[in-house]
């Protein structure tokens, strides 16, 4: 303290009292007012004293003043040193007015500090002793990948090829509560989903609209501005990409266009084909039904002429009286007879002698199975022998199907559908007595015999629906 009371004492408080009960700045010394106290000040500097200004233009000359005094300080600490023995200074009062000169310079300047001091020594290790990066590289990928190893290999992967990689590593101003939170100063913008540096919020707002990417943060990397010969280069590299993307867009759709066009005439051959193959079997069926029509009309009046032979000679036979039977729906001709003999003599005398001299027919046999089912297949006209063929299938199926069901082991021959599809065409019936049914004793239907053949019943079944396939292609 006694140290302290002789340095002041020396500089400009020799006429204070520092008895007890006053402090350093106060006591009876008298006050003085700014004007002074910066006379005084430019005084020990070396500079010529200032007169004190009126009451009117005090702020004026204050705001000289100030401008005078900070820019005589720095040349007035340099003759500090050289005038202090010559004025009387001692050599502490000129250390201490050159420390206050420093300090308000050096108060001026922006600390620089080094960005790498703040990065983990093991995440260095690791990208230079494990990964084989070099120290700058590993260096700048913690800086610029968030201070991971993975956001570091991330981004010397992206920029590994950039020519100013290896450049050392320059100081950074130090964090004044501006500047981002790792100690450095964000000078621009990055996306951390596409990786991409942005110089500015305008350019953000734009690739965020662009892209919908929603994940930034400040950045250290300077985005440089482009000069004028980058910008038309730029300029430039997009057209011709522009270019080269709408030509092959053009390529391409001109190529679709020439896939679809012939896809088209492809279609179009097919569907022209196969319409023409439909009208050529469409004609072919025109042709064989009218085929089957003339054959049909061509037989049939062969029949009646055959009926009318018949009946005149019959005529001629009984004096102008035919012997035919009226039964309950009306008249009822002979049945259809295809082989007429050529000469009609002998009236009904003949044919009683005919049908006496009628061999009698043998029984069905299941050997003949074959050609009962041809016998019915030949009734082609207006499609009957298909129709028999049909309702024998139902018959015998029902019986194999369902062997022990009563009702399918009888037949009535006095229903409408035996009557009409089964009974007037040669060969049905005895398929029926073939395959093992028997008429009843009052005879009107069949039954199926206890000792009937499973296997022949089968047997009759396949053949019938065989010929019923091939008589409907």
């Amino acid at each position: 303290f006694e140290g302290i009371k002789s340095m002041v004492a020396k500089a400009v408080c020799k006429a204070m009292d520092m008895g007890a009960g006053h402090s350093l700045g106060g006591g009876n010394v008298k006050a003085l007012s700014p004007e002074e106290a910066r006379a005084q000040r430019l005084a020990r500097l070396g500079a010529a004293p200032v007169a004190a200004p009126t009451a009117g233009a005090e702020s004026e000359q204050d705001g000289k003043m100030a401008d005078a005094e900070m820019k005589d300080a720095p040349e007035a600490t340099n003759e500090v040193a050289a005038k202090a023995p010559s004025e009387g200074k001692s050599e502490d009062d000129a250390k201490m007015d050159v420390d206050e000169a420093a300090e308000g310079e050096t108060n001026k300047e922006v600390e620089m500090i080094d960005p790498t001091e703040s990065l983990s020594k093991e995440d260095i290790e690791t990208l230079t002793n494990s990964m084989g990066f070099s120290l700058i590289r590993a260096q700048k990928g913690l800086l610029h990948g968030n201070g991971t190893v993975e956001g570091a290999v991330e981004w010397l992967l992206a920029h590994q090829e950039d020519d100013d990689i290896d450049d050392p590593i320059e100081n950074v101003p130090k964090n004044d509560g501006s500047s981002s939170g790792d100690g450095l100063v964000a000078q621009s913008y990055k996306c951390n989903e596409c990786g991409k540096v942005l110089s500015n919020m305008a350019n953000l707002e734009l690739h965020a609209n662009k892209t919908g990417h929603s994940d930034f943060e400040e950045s250290t990397e300077l985005k440089k501005p482009l000069t004028e010969e980058e910008k038309k280069a730029k300029i430039e590299e997009i057209k011709s990409l522009l270019k080269a993307k709408r030509t092959e867009r053009e390529l391409k759709e001109k190529n679709e266009n020439v896939d679809r066009e012939k896809q088209r005439r492809f279609m179009g051959k097919e569907m022209i084909k196969t319409r023409e193959q439909m009208e050529m079997e469409a004609r072919k069926r025109q042709a064989l039904m009218k085929k089957k029509e003339k054959e049909a009309a061509l037989k049939e009046r062969q029949r009646i002429r055959a009926e009318l032979e018949k009946d005149r000679r019959e005529r001629a036979a009984n004096k102008g009286k035919l012997s035919s039977k009226l039964g309950v729906d009306g008249y009822n001709p002979d049945g259809i007879q295809y082989d007429v003999p050529a000469d009609g003599q002998g009236g009904a005398e003949n044919a009683d002698a005919a049908i006496a001299k009628k061999p009698k027919q043998a029984a069905p046999s299941a050997a003949k199975m074959d050609e009962y089912i041809s016998k019915v297949s030949s009734y082609r006209a207006g499609g009957d022998g298909g129709n028999c063929l049909k309702i024998l299938k139902a018959y015998i199926g029902n019986v194999v199907k369902n062997p022990d069901e009563p009702k399918y082991r009888k037949i009535n021959m006095d229903n409408k559908a035996y009557k009409t599809k089964v009974k007037p065409f040669l060969g049905a019936k005895s398929l029926l007595l073939a395959v093992g049914f028997n008429p009843t004793e009052d005879g009107l239907g069949l039954e199926l015999s206890e000792d009937a053949d499973v296997k022949v019943l089968e047997q009759a079944l396949e053949k019938v629906e065989a010929a019923y396939d091939a008589y409907m292609k």
